[in-house]
């Protein structure tokens, strides 16, 4: 039982922390990639298309119009696509009333994915660049983004996924905007390793010709589109100076139902992306892709509860067993106490912190559930935001 405990115990710690240390380490002895010149002229500047799939988002709208056609970058190399994919709101009416973009509709929303597989069918810029419609980007990030296509190994870049944290949000907001802290320092490190395991599709871009149909009921599309690119042993960057800001999920129930979504998506890819499990195959990827992505989505969270069942076992048998046995119950404590705290939306964050760590993982459980299940779709639900009537 104890060699038990210990290789669980392993395995949580590494996947939480552990797997951070071994990539500093790895990126400080290989030394990191230096940064990209900006591109010296417009001249020199590719074009490039931006596509915003957008079901029923005319109230966020309005703010994506100006924020995308503020975004500097020649007017000349630069198209704005939004794809409505079967709006009932009006969207497709507003949009067409702005000369700047172009729209294209439909009559059956058939999901994101679907929605960026008929965009791509058109796009004729060398590269594309996917954001969504509840996100405004920073006025630079189309600038910072493409310079890194001067390096022909770079196939895709991703950029950084910001959430916008107020007093006032619920703590599953603000564990949120903690969260995506924590794997943007990951992603870092990432790419100076050797390249991003999984984009976020707030923010992506790729170079048009190589992109592939995804299928239609795929869950995390931009998960799917980057480890196949880093599968054909292309780079995926991440540009943290190029980022989406979103607000945080407006209560702990909706962030709930988006989180066992993504958790069912991981379950998905696991099982369509399994030849990367071969590390004989794809190296340093593999071990990437296993210590980022797999442990944390298909491993860990199973190991959680299996770790304090195990310390009960051996609570008796030494005092360090009981040590750990008490830091397990403080932490799950306190996790009790964040998710009373959040019903009042009251922000501590001694206590939000494990609450989230809890919370997503519990997640997990109800997403393996959901994908065992089958009948997957390419169509989102559609989660409330904080600060907006809605968002995806």
């Amino acid at each position: 039982m104890e060699y038990i405990f210990w290789f669980v115990f392993f395995i949580i710690a590494y996947t939480f922390l552990g797997y951070g240390v071994v990539a500093y380490m790895l990126v400080r002895i290989k030394g990191a990639r230096s940064r990209p010149a900006g591109i010296s002229s417009d001249d020199a500047l590719p074009a490039l298309t931006l596509v915003i799939p957008a079901y029923n988002e005319l109230d966020c709208l309005p703010a994506k119009v100006e924020n995308s056609l503020s975004l500097l970058y020649p007017s000349a190399k630069y198209s704005i696509l939004f794809v409505t994919e079967g709006s009932t709101d009006g969207s497709d009416a507003y949009l067409m009333g702005v000369p700047e973009v172009e729209v294209m509709g439909g009559m059956e929303r058939r999901g994101k994915i679907e929605a960026i597989n008929r965009a791509m069918r058109q796009i004729d810029t060398p590269i594309v660049v996917f954001t969504d419609a509840n996100t405004l980007l920073n006025p630079e990030a189309l600038l910072n983004i493409v310079r890194h296509y001067a390096d022909p190994a770079v196939a895709a870049v991703a950029g950084e996924k910001r959430v916008l944290s107020l007093e006032s949000d619920a703590a599953a907001g603000a564990g949120e905007g903690i969260y995506w802290k924590y794997e943007s320092f990951l992603k870092k490190l990432d790419t100076d390793l050797q390249t991003v395991v999984g984009a976020a599709g707030e923010l992506f871009s790729m170079r048009t010709s190589l992109y592939q149909p995804v299928e239609p009921d795929t869950i995390l599309d931009d998960f799917m589109i980057s480890l196949r690119l880093a599968a054909q042993e292309y780079r995926v960057v991440y540009e943290p100076e190029a980022f989406a800001l979103e607000d945080p999920s407006y209560s702990v129930q909706e962030e709930l139902k988006r989180k066992v979504r993504i958790a069912a998506g991981g379950f998905q890819s696991i099982v369509r992306l399994r030849y990367l499990l071969n590390p004989l195959r794809y190296g340093l990827l593999s071990f990437q892709y296993v210590s980022h992505r797999v442990l944390r989505w298909a491993v860990t969270p199973f190991c959680l509860p299996l770790l304090l069942f195990l310390n009960f076992g051996l609570w008796q048998t030494e005092d360090m067993y009981k040590a750990l046995l008490l830091g397990q119950l403080t932490f799950y404590g306190m996790a009790t106490v964040g998710m009373l705290l959040e019903n009042r939306k009251v922000k501590v964050k001694l206590f939000f912190i494990p609450f989230y760590f809890c919370f997503m993982n519990y997640a997990v459980w109800l997403g393996l559930f959901r994908y065992l299940r089958g009948g997957q779709s390419g169509v989102w639900e559609k989660v409330k935001r904080a600060g907006a009537s809605a968002g995806n």
